[in-house]
């Protein structure tokens, strides 16, 4: 299976100024990612897809493909992702390049492995399934099935719709949050649904205790933090 590697890291960012770039434990926080992808041994091919030409001077110091400049429409706030992964495959496509997966990197979740890549491109590639998505498990105090919202005459009714409330901690079915460590869907998906889940959607569970994403400067905080836990 031919397996397209996105990373994604356009420059507008707001929250943390330059964070793709921003030096964290001593190296770019795009690098982070990069290694990770270059450690797989199922990407076919790896590419940085940015609107900034100082991400781009970075990535290509850490010899990272940028076989293109995203253009600056699909660099804005409200830009959103299925249309830069679009704008990737048709990019190869237009070059007759094919890819029958993509696997999506985010710059702001830096702690994968490339390890940890290769068994989501395994168990994707084993179970079929129209996408595959890094998941965390949900602490059951936050379960859906013991989570409430508010129905039209100011009352709680429970979350998923359900009639009556499951008493026991141990009845509870598993429930699951993206943790953004990595997305991976078939191509087909992408051109003929416009989608990045399609209707099967597989899961590989994080190996991280804690889900990073790094959105905030207190999230880059919890980043700091979880490096100088690792080298003390």
């Amino acid at each position: 299976m031919r397996v397209l590697g996105i990373i994604p890291a356009r420059g507008g960012s707001k929250t943390v100024p330059k964070k793709n770039i921003k030096e964290l434990g001593g190296k770019p926080l795009l690098q982070y990612t990069v290694e990770a992808a270059n450690d797989s041994k199922l990407i076919s091919r790896l590419i940085l897809s940015s609107d900034s030409d100082e991400i781009i001077s970075v990535a290509e110091q850490l010899k990272l493909e940028v076989p293109f400049k995203r253009p600056i429409e699909l660099a804005q706030d409200d830009s959103t992702t299925i249309s830069v992964v679009l704008h990737a495959l048709s990019f190869f496509e237009a070059q007759n390049i094919f890819f029958d997966a993509v696997c999506l990197l985010q710059v702001t979740s830096p702690f994968k492995t490339g390890e940890f890549i290769d068994a989501a491109i395994k168990k994707f590639i084993n179970q079929g399934c129209d996408s595959l998505i890094s998941v965390q498990r949900i602490p059951d105090k936050y379960n859906p099935h013991w989570t409430f919202k508010k129905d039209n005459f100011g009352n709680l009714k429970l979350s998923t719709n359900d009639e009556q409330i499951i008493p026991r901690r141990q009845d509870l079915p598993n429930a699951y949050h993206r943790d953004g460590l990595i997305y991976i869907t078939k191509a087909e998906v992408i051109l003929k649904q416009n989608s990045l889940y399609g209707k099967i959607i597989g899961f590989i569970e994080s190996p991280l205790k804690e889900s990073i994403n790094i959105d905030t400067l207190n999230d880059w905080e919890k980043a700091e933090s979880f490096l100088k836990s690792k080298n003390p």
